[in-house]
């Protein structure tokens, strides 16, 4: 397979007063292209500023990082921002919908960085397809106020695909879900997966974790397991590999 994403001895240090404090320390893993990858850990374990880095919402303060072979480093804030717009899709706990906007203006919104006049008939069919995928056309001209949490979060991964990034990072897409809402949401990424896109959750839930197919669990900024999901139901239902 190939590596869309390789970090070795990634690090973020956030500094206080004079007081350090190393949200990642020394990471070191690698994502294959189509991989569906969870990192699991309790708050303040470094799983979200993990996140912020992989998605280029934020530098690292050390180490290396490459994203399809290049190294992110040197590249300038303008071209992180492109890089951010074409090739990654994002998803949100808090859903980050437009409130009085429609529901395709909402999905639209990335297109909209590169956006010509010609262009406008091709950007209907994106968004119209995006939403489709997600079961959520029927839902076109609805505003974002008027929608359930569940059809929130459908939407903004409906936004996340619309410029068919080559990588969707999932931050808590469950955390202001019920259960059935949440599965649900759940389940579309799967299919997502299953279509060939690259998804990276974050969680600190087992439930929402064991839906990918591989879970780096992180505990004090460090990697302390990865493992892929089968292996880790084995091991806490006490079965034996056959």
């Amino acid at each position: 397979m190939e590596s869309i994403i390789k970090v070795k001895n990634l690090s973020k240090t956030y500094g206080d007063g004079g007081v350090l404090t190393r949200a990642v320390s020394n990471v070191d893993f690698v994502v294959e292209k189509g991989e569906f990858v969870a990192i699991m850990g309790p708050s303040g374990s470094g799983k979200s500023t993990l996140m912020q880095m992989l998605g280029f919402l934020d530098r690292p303060t050390s180490g290396e990082y490459l994203f399809e072979g290049r190294d992110m480093q040197s590249f300038d804030d303008d071209e992180l921002a492109k890089i951010r717009n074409e090739k990654i899709g994002f998803v949100f706990q808090a859903f980050n919908l437009l409130p009085r906007t429609s529901v395709y203006e909402n999905v639209e919104l990335p297109l909209l960085y590169d956006s010509h006049p010609e262009k406008r008939e091709e950007n209907g069919k994106k968004v119209l397809g995006a939403l489709k995928s997600v079961l959520m056309e029927h839902r076109v001209n609805y505003l974002s106020s008027q929608l359930s949490g569940g059809e929130k979060q459908r939407v903004a991964i409906a936004r996340a695909l619309v410029n068919n990034p080559e990588v969707i990072f999932a931050d808590e897409p469950t955390g202001n879900l019920d259960s059935k809402s949440g599965t649900q949401v759940m389940k579309i990424l799967q299919q997502l997966n299953n279509q060939g896109h690259t998804i990276i959750l974050v969680t600190h839930e087992t439930f929402t974790a064991e839906h990918a197919k591989r879970i780096l669990q992180m505990k004090d900024g460090q990697i302390v397991s990865d493992e892929p999901v089968v292996s880790r139901r084995i091991a806490r239902d006490g079965e034996l590999l056959k």
